[in-house]
This record gives structure tokens, C-alpha cells and sequence, in this order.
């Protein structure tokens, strides 16, 4: 085939993607909704790489059904992503995680070590996956410019071709492009997502294509082929397994592919950091593992193709599915199925890279500079730059020495098998990540014990082989062990010599890692910020914006500091943004520059910025501004000493006062809580006394009059009988919210939780008190943002809420000259629905009884309308949707009721 053409078609292609990225890139803010669970489906069939597009054929035709196992581990997963993805995506959403490494570093503690080491075992235990991409390239083009008639090996086809490495070098050029155009990595890379899922579909539509052809083509369906198959003896062994197949393969193939499916730097970036809504993965769970599905179907015919067609046996398995076409003179067709291999590789190049680049920059590189005070100036002066230079750096080094493995060791070995290599290295995460999340006892001490253990494991025993086999290092190392030691075989590790390499490998890294991991945390200590963090990544669903849950630091910084780092980082508007919309969540004044920060403030900043340069690096560089308050050395040593004469007293008197203490603790909470709830009793009981007998003093007042005076005139009777009718219903009222409050406050009202339009949801309320504002000459003005996010609630529970606010403020607003104005905002994942009218408004002293019961009784002089129990029910419902309420004074006059609600689903 024409070298030319192949190599227009090869770069044109890579063009195209450029074009698609920055076609969604200019769309982020106008793309469908509908479109965007399927796009974030498809782009984690970057775990198809050029391994699925031909390394499984060359499997299949190998072993036969072996290949599935890829497949199968993922889609037994899939449902398990409801508990596990799902809250990965919460944890990473709450902490700003930008990496696999980041996510480890961030739950033990933000600890750089931990950081460190998983960047680390990733570049290590990746570079040899994108290597296989790049010689998967490098062949196959390689095939279609040089067909290699003449021989049967395709290890003698010229790689010396510099296609491959110019490839190479577009590709950086293009993840740099597009993966770093932002500093900060929680930013979504929508033009590459959408590209990537683009690929999805070339790389599935080609090998349909290819599969087609190969079938109904160049046989006559699969029963011909089977059939054609199954008569040589040979053959049969792709059908079923034979008596010596080795199932332990198989299981652990299975388990591989369920880690690397949500471990992999690849995987984690689109399924984790990519996602913009946790309720995507409804779609990905189901559309994931039927892509999965399709794209296996001709896998197997097509493997056996070739090798029923003797024309095809002179290229290697994997890549029949290209010399098929090929050597019956389809060009078309060879050429769609190259561009799927082509895409199936570059769209895991592109992914692969974007996220080490990330964990190399954020948990290696930046954490190193921000320890040498040169350095450390020199990145904070120009942080923004430096930030986009030490990625692109990142990428360029990412890719030479993929590039360099590829050259020098990947061309020994099998796609199938350079891949599950790095399938083993990122499982080394998973007893840190999974067990991470759900076990508070887990430590950094146990995770980098853990780690470490599995990655040399994993190293010697999988890495070291592969070297060998290049010539680099001596064989005596595999036949006698290393440094002569027998049991330091690296495929016969202690001396078991019962498993394949892979599985070998397999057991010995994840028992001593998991050992390790378990034993290392039992028996050390966490440290105060690994506790907090352990609870945060927990119980994630109670502090999806909760800044304020903090290890308690003792120095302090000035606001103004924490501006100016931000602004170094973020640019000064978006910083503007961030402090506001954060000092409207915590009713903060952060004008007062001069001043103390609140520690809720340093926590929201430290988060802002590891998005930006990650957990580990933001801790480092707030904690290295933040002054530490002194203490002099003759105060320690008074301290001590005083400390040193009480020891041996408190030792005696510990166990005795502590069982006391116990004891008295818990009867003095009892007795408090006894009196606080027989206060409330009482005051309930008379404001409830006091509010029923003023509508049956009146209902029986008038009865009685109507009762004496039988003569009174018509007119008069009706009114009295209107009055007692208005009493009734204020007595049912009352009635009704006092039973409503009681279910509120005893648990038993049921929520029905459901996603709300919040927008529509108000207007329909303002709708329905429409003739009453206009009656009463009231001006009103509704603010909503362009884009709003729904919430999940009850809807009736929540109208009754705008409703109350809404009538409070129709009644207390200006009587001469009313003005209501209802505003919505969205801060940190919460909506914020404020209603403010231009009424008397509240004194400072009320402003604290306001959502109390019967409060209008107790607190003002003037008697209103209403039972004093609406504003006590809104605060009880909002309290229920995990939200906030309360009141403030509004800019100019009158009040401010505000209320928040959380976005996400509160499970």
C-alpha cells in the first residue's frame, strides 16, 4: 500500500480528533444534556485499547475462550459501581481529587510519601501499556506500507521507520493542547472526553466492519466457520477449554480487569475526575458492558479466520483482523480497520498520559519544588505558567520513555501480555483505595506498608523477566535466583512453582500487600488529619461541602494572604467568585482583610488549590504560610516538669476518676435533658393553651349572642356566623400544623424523594399567590442563574417552604409601597433560595427565636396574623433535606429568609 496514503490517512486522522476536541471545547456550555451520559459511557471504552482491537484476537487464537475474562471482570463489576464509582465520585467532587495518587495521598492524611509512591508504581507500571500501543502502531503501519511476503514472523518487519515516533510527537503536541490548558485538573477536559469518546465509536465500527467482511465475506456466516474449524483437531482447542487449562488464569484475569477497569490512571480519570454527574453512571452501567459485548462478537471467528486462510499465517494472530482484508485486495476496508486499531491506541495514549501527567506534576514534581526555597519562589511568582510547564514537561517525559520501551523491550513481547503486566501494577492500589473508603482503621503506615510490598513483588517477579529478556540483565537471575538465592527466583518466588507468571505474580503481590496493609494499621496509630480524612472519605454523603471539618491548626493567617495565594493560582476573578459565593455559604465577612482567617476559610482554600496542584502540595504550601505560634524553650522545659511530678499521681488516680466521671457524666446528661424537655413541655403546653382559647373564646362568644338574640337582623347573624366560620378554620389550622410538626419532629413524615426543578418549582408557587401580590400593589422581581442544577426532595414538602417565606413576605413587606424579590444561587453544590421583602424587618435580638414555635406570641408586641408555627415547620422540613435555614437583615431594609438545599441525592 501506498506509504503516502497511509501516512495522510494516519496524521488526517489525528487532525480530526483536534477538531472534534476543540468543536466540544467551544460547545462545553450548549452541549445536550441528553448526549452526555452517552459520551461519558463511550470515553471509558478507552479501556478498549489496541490490546482489545487485536491482542484479543491473537489471544483467542491461542487459547480459545481464555480472552473473555478481559471482558467479564469489568461487566460483573458494573453493578458494583453504585456503591463503589459512586462514591469515588463524591469523595473526589467533596476533596478536589485530580489522580488515582491523589485520591491514595488525600485519605491517609494528604501524606506525600503515599502520593509520591503511587505516581511513581503508575509511571512505572504504565509506560509499558503505552509502549504496547506505540509498537501496535508501529506494526501495523509498518504491515500496510512493507507487507512482509517473504517471511513468517512479523518480528522481522522494519520498526525502524520514524512514523511511529512523529506519531508520537503529535500526539504530545496534542494532549498538551488539550490536557493543559487549565491549571486546575478538576476543571473537566470536555474536548478531550468527547474526543476519546469519538474514538469509542470509530475503533467499535471498524472492527464491526473488519468482522463483517471476515464472516459473511470471506466465509459464509459463523456456522461455516465454526463448522470449518471444528473439523481440524487443531483447532478445537478455541471452543472450549481443554483438560490442562490452568482456571486459576482465568480467575485472576477476572479479578485483574475489575481493578484495572476503576484503578487504571486511564480509567480513573474519565470515570472519576471527568464526571460531571454522579447520575451518568445509570447510563454507563448498562451501556459499558454491552459496548463490551459488541465489540467481542467477532473476536473469535475472526481468530480462526485466520487460521483457516493460509495467506494470513504470515503475519502474527493479533492482527488478522487487518491481514485479512489486506491480502484480498480490500483497501477500503484495510484501511478503516487500520484507523480503528489507530484509534483504539491513540485514545488510550491520550487518556494515559493527560492523567500521569497530572500525578507526576501534582504529587512528585511540585511537592519537591515547594521544599527548596529557590525553587519555591520561583514557582510562586509565576505560578500559573510554571504549573502549565511542569505538566507539559510531564507529558513530553511520559511519552519519550513509552517511546524508548517500545525500542528497547516492548518488541519482545505480546500485546495481550505487556497489557495484563500493567493490569497487576495498578491492582497494588486496590487494598489502599477500597478498603480506604470503608474501613476507619486503615493507616498510611499500612497503605505504604501495603504498596510497597506489592509493587517490588510485582517489580521483581513481572518487570525483572521482561528485562531479562531484552538482553539487559543475566539470565542466572531466572535459573538461580537473584544473588545465587533460590527462593529469590522471580517465577518461582519462595519457592512456589505451581502457578504462570501472571498468577504467580498475582498471589505473592497481593497476599503480602494485604497482609501488610492489615497488620499495619492495626498495629500504628493514625494521626489526627488521617482521621479526619478517613472520616470524610467514609462518610462522605454528610460532608459533601463541609470546609469546616478541619484538623484544628494553632498558627493563623491573614485573609489578605489567603486572597493573594489564590489569586496567584486562580486569577483574581474567579478567586472574587470562589471567597464570595463562600462567604455567602458561611455568613463570613472576609473584607476585613487585616484579620485572622476563620479555619473554615484556610481548609476551603487548601481544597481550592489541590485541584489545582493536588492534595499533598496544597497542604505543603498553606502549612509553610501559616504561622506556627512560638513557645519558648524554658516554657517547655516548666512544662515538663510539672507534667513529670503529676504522672505517677494521675496513673493512681486515673481509673477511679474516670469510672466516676462516667457515672456522674452520664447522670448529669440525663438530669439536663430531663429538665431541658419539661421546659419545653411547659412552654409548648401554655403557647398551645393560649392560641386554642382565643378561637373558641370568640366561637363561643358569638354563639352565645346568637343564642340570646334571637331577633338580630339577618345581616348582622351572617356576619357573626362568617366570624366563628373564620375562627373554625383557624382552629384547624392550628390543629393541623401542630400534628404536622409532631410528625416532622417524631420522624414519622415520609419523605418522597425525587429531582425537583427548583425553578419551576418556585414559580408555580408564585403563580398560585399571584392575585394576592397584585392586590396588594406588591413589586416582584425573580433572579435565577442560566444554568441551575436540580435537587432531590420532597416537592410538596418544599413548596410549603417557598410558600410560608413568600406569604411572610407579602404580609410584612411596605404596605404604601411592597417589594418581594426572590433570588436563587447555586454555591458549592447547593442551591440557596433567597426571599426578601422591604418591611420593618427583624431587631438582631428576635432574630435567634424566629424559627422557634408559637415565637410571634413570646416576642412581639403586635399580634399577627398565623398560628407561629409556620417558620418552625419550614426550618423542620429544610433540616430533613440535610439544608439550612435562617434569616438576615436585607441590604437596604426589611428581611432576608434564606434557605439551602444540597444537589446531589442524600442517600
Amino acid at each position: 500500500m501506498n506509504t503516502l496514503l497511509v501516512v495522510i490517512f494516519s496524521f488526517g486522522y489525528l487532525l480530526l480528533l483536534f477538531g472534534v476536541a476543540y468543536w466540544a471545547e467551544k460547545r462545553s456550555n450548549q452541549n445536550s444534556n441528553t448526549l452526555k451520559p452517552y459520551v461519558y459511557a463511550l470515553s471509558m471504552a478507552v479501556y478498549c485499547t489496541a490490546w482489545t482491537f487485536y491482542g484479543s484476537i491473537g489471544r483467542a487464537a491461542d487459547f480459545g475462550p481464555d480472552f473473555l475474562a478481559i471482558y467479564i471482570g469489568p461487566t460483573i463489576a458494573a453493578p458494583l459501581w453504585f456503591l463503589i464509582l459512586r462514591k469515588m465520585i463524591r469523595i473526589c467532587k467533596a476533596q478536589r481529587i485530580t489522580s488515582i495518587a491523589d485520591f491514595i495521598s488525600a485519605r491517609y492524611g494528604k501524606n506525600t510519601s503515599l502520593g509520591t509512591l503511587a505516581t511513581i508504581v503508575c509511571v512505572l507500571g504504565v509506560i509499558p501499556y503505552i509502549s504496547l500501543q506505540i509498537k501496535a502502531i508501529a506494526i501495523t503501519f509498518a504491515f500496510l506500507v512493507n507487507h512482509p511476503q517473504h517471511t513468517n514472523s512479523s518480528t522481522n518487519i522494519s520498526l525502524s521507520s520514524n512514523i511511529p515516533f512523529w506519531i508520537t510527537v503529535l500526539l504530545a503536541i496534542f494532549i498538551i493542547i488539550f490536557g493543559t490548558r487549565k491549571v486546575d485538573s478538576t476543571e473537566r477536559h470536555e474536548g478531550m472526553v468527547t474526543a476519546v469518546a469519538f474514538e469509542s465509536i470509530v475503533k467499535l465500527l471498524a472492527f464491526l466492519v473488519g468482522g463483517i467482511f471476515v464472516v459473511f465475506f470471506l466465509f459464509n456466516g459463523f456456522d461455516d466457520i465454526f463448522s470449518r474449524a471444528a473439523a481440524i483437531p487443531a483447532l478445537q482447542k478455541s471452543f472450549t477449554f481443554d483438560a490442562a487449562y490452568n482456571y486459576t488464569d482465568w480467575m485472576v484475569m477476572c479479578i485483574l480487569s475489575m481493578f484495572a477497569v476503576l484503578l487504571l490512571p486511564r480509567q480513573f480519570q474519565v470515570a472519576v475526575v471527568e464526571n460531571v454527574d454522579e447520575k451518568h453512571l445509570y447510563k454507563a452501567i448498562w451501556l459499558f458492558p454491552l459496548y463490551l459485548l459488541v465489540i467481542n462478537v467477532f473476536v473469535l471467528p475472526i481468530a480462526l479466520a485466520g487460521q483457516l486462510i493460509p495467506t494470513s499465517s504470515s503475519f502474527e494472530a493479533d492482527f488478522s483482523i487487518l491481514s485479512l482484508p489486506f491480502v484480498h485486495h480490500h483497501q477500503g476496508i484495510t484501511l478503516l480497520v487500520y484507523l480503528g486499531g489507530f484509534s483504539a491506541a491513540t485514545g488510550m495514549i491520550i487518556v494515559e498520559t493527560i492523567a500521569l501527567s497530572t500525578m507526576l506534576s501534582n504529587n512528585l514534581l511540585i511537592p519537591l519544588i515547594l521544599k527548596v526555597a529557590p525553587f519555591k519562589k520561583i514557582f510562586i511568582d509565576k505560578v500559573e505558567r510554571s504549573i502549565k510547564n511542569i505538566r507539559r514537561l510531564s507529558i513530553i517525559l511520559i511519552l519519550l520513555l513509552a517511546y524508548a520501551y517500545f525500542a528497547e523491550i516492548a518488541e519482545s513481547y505480546s500485546l495481550v501480555s505487556t497489557g495484563l503486566i500493567s493490569f497487576a501494577a495498578v491492582a497494588q492500589f486496590a487494598p489502599a483505595v477500597i478498603g480506604g473508603m470503608f474501613w476507619s482503621r486503615a493507616n498510611k503506615n499500612g497503605a505504604l506498608l501495603g504498596v510497597i510490598s506489592g509493587f517490588t513483588i510485582w517489580f521483581f517477579t513481572l518487570i525483572i523477566p521482561a528485562i531479562i529478556g531484552a538482553g539487559l540483565l543475566p539470565k542466572e537471575i531466572l535459573s538461580d535466583g537473584l544473588f545465587g538465592v533460590y527462593l529469590l527466583k522471580p517465577n518461582q518466588l519462595f519457592g512456589l512453582d505451581a502457578f504462570t507468571p501472571l498468577t504467580h505474580a498475582f498471589f505473592w503481590s497481593m497476599f503480602i500487600n494485604i497482609l501488610l496493609y492489615v497488620l499495619g494499621s492495626l498495629y500504628t496509630k493514625s494521626s489526627n488529619q488521617e482521621e479526619i480524612q478517613a472520616e470524610l472519605f467514609i462518610n462522605v454523603s454528610k460532608y459533601k461541602t463541609a470546609f469546616e471539618t478541619s484538623v484544628n491548626r494553632t498558627g493563623q493567617i491573614k485573609i489578605k494572604e489567603i486572597k493573594s495565594l489564590m489569586e496567584q493560582f486562580l486569577g483574581q476573578e474567579k478567586t472574587k467568585q470562589l471567597l464570595t459565593n463562600f462567604s455567602k455559604r458561611y455568613q463570613l465577612n472576609l473584607l476585613q482583610e487585616d484579620t485572622n482567617a476563620d479555619q473554615r476559610l484556610i481548609t476551603y482554600a487548601e481544597k481550592i488549590l489541590s485541584g489545582v496542584i493536588g492534595s499533598a502540595s496544597s497542604r505543603i504550601l498553606i502549612e509553610s504560610i501559616v504561622k506556627e505560634e512560638e513557645i519558648s524553650l524554658n516554657e517547655v522545659v516548666e512544662i515538663l516538669k510539672e507534667s513529670q511530678q503529676f504522672i505517677s499521681l494521675n496513673k493512681e488516680l486515673q481509673q477511679k476518676s474516670e469510672q466516676l466521671k462516667k457515672a456522674s457524666d452520664a447522670l448529669e446528661l440525663a438530669n439536663m435533658q430531663m429538665k431541658e424537655a419539661e421546659i419545653i413541655k411547659d412552654d409548648f403546653l401554655y403557647s398551645i393553651t393560649h392560641e386554642l382559647r382565643t378561637p373558641l373564646t370568640s366561637i363561643r362568644a358569638f354563639s352565645e349572642i346568637l343564642y340570646d338574640n334571637p331577633e338580630l337582623d339577618t345581616l348582622q347573624r351572617q356576619q357573626f356566623l362568617a366570624t366563628m366560620i373564620k375562627e373554625i378554620e383557624r382552629l384547624s389550622r392550628l390543629i393541623t400544623q401542630v400534628l404536622d410538626l409532631e410528625k416532622l419532629e417524631s420522624g414519622k413524615q415520609n419523605i418522597q424523594h425525587q429531582e425537583i426543578a427548583i425553578k419551576k418549582l418556585i414559580e408555580e408557587v408564585l403563580h398560585a399567590l399571584s392575585q394576592l401580590i397584585k392586590e396588594k400593589n406588591i413589586n416582584l422581581s425573580i433572579s435565577f442563574p442560566e444554568h441551575l442544577s436540580s435537587v432531590y426532595g420532597d416537592q410538596d414538602l418544599l413548596s410549603r417552604v417557598v410558600h410560608n417565606l413568600v406569604s411572610n413576605a407579602i404580609k410584612y413587606c411596605d404596605k404604601s409601597k411592597g417589594s418581594i424579590k426572590v433570588e436563587v444561587l447555586e454555591i458549592d453544590r447547593f442551591i440557596q433560595v433567597n426571599i426578601t421583602d422591604n418591611g420593618e424587618g427583624i431587631p438582631d435580638k428576635d432574630k435567634n427565636y424566629v424559627f422557634n414555635k408559637f415565637y410571634q406570641t413570646e416576642n412581639q408586641t403586635k399580634k399577627a396574623e398565623g398560628s407561629g408555627l409556620g417558620l418552625a415547620i419550614c426550618k423542620k422540613i429544610v433540616e430533613l433535606h440535610q439544608g439550612e435555614i435562617g434569616v438576615i437583615d436585607a441590604k437596604t431594609s426589611g428581611a432576608c429568609f434564606y434557605f439551602t438545599l444540597p444537589i446531589e441525592i442524600i442517600s
